[in-house]
């Protein structure tokens, strides 16, 4: 691993993403945290605070980026190949919540600055990446309407599971779990109302109807 005198800004960003998350347990996503961070990984502060310079938003997403690459790393062995799709997402969501646990007051601070309507642009742009990522994951190859449909539906489903496991205080997140498991659920079941919808679509004659339209039979 490279030092941190040998990083780039957009390495030191990736590196101090989860010890900042850390800190950020006591100190917020402020100043404060990411020295604490960057002292601990023998960072000199004002080299950190050139890679963060957005501040708090920088900090979240630089977190926010490391569970996307943790996740990538879990599940690069191919592990979710024999799994149906529903349980893939399920699996993949799940992983990514985990990844809060014992950071769950850091992670309830940053869904408020991230609800913030100045954050709220780059808030998208993020919680669309990590869906893409878990998507591909997946296995999804679709570049229809399909491909952006699925994505904001899978942000939604993650973003209100997560705002509901920071604050799960029940015997291992079981009503997180039991949360997202209704979600997923839900999801799928309007996925095959769509699908079987679109079947039907698919045997219409259009042409014959306005045929019949026109000429009634008797």
């Amino acid at each position: 691993m490279a030092s941190a005198a040998d990083m780039s800004l957009a390495g030191l960003r990736r590196s101090l993403g989860p010890a900042t998350a850390q800190a950020a347990v006591f100190d917020g996503w402020s100043d404060a945290a990411l020295i604490s961070a960057a002292e601990g990984q023998g960072v000199d502060p004002a080299v950190a605070r050139l890679a963060f310079p957005g501040g708090a938003m920088d900090m979240i997403a630089a977190f926010i980026e490391s569970v996307d690459q943790a996740m990538r790393e879990r599940f690069a062995d191919g592990s979710l190949d024999t799994l149906k799709i529903r349980e893939r997402i399920r699996q993949l969501v799940w992983f990514r919540l985990e990844r809060s646990r014992g950071l769950e007051e850091a992670v309830s601070r940053a869904l408020a600055i991230q609800a913030m309507p100045q954050n709220a642009a780059r808030t998208l742009k993020l919680g669309w990446q990590s869906a893409d990522a878990m998507w591909r994951l997946a296995g999804d190859t679709a570049t229809d309407y399909n491909h952006y449909s699925k994505r904001a539906i899978l942000a939604g489903i993650y973003a209100a599971s997560l705002a509901v496991y920071v604050n799960d205080d029940s015997p291992a997140k079981q009503d997180a779990a039991a949360f997202l498991d209704r979600r997923i659920d839900g999801v799928m079941k309007f996925e095959k109302a769509k699908a079987q919808l679109f079947s039907t679509r698919d045997h219409f004659d259009v042409a014959r109807f306005l045929g019949r339209l026109r000429y009634p039979q008797n």
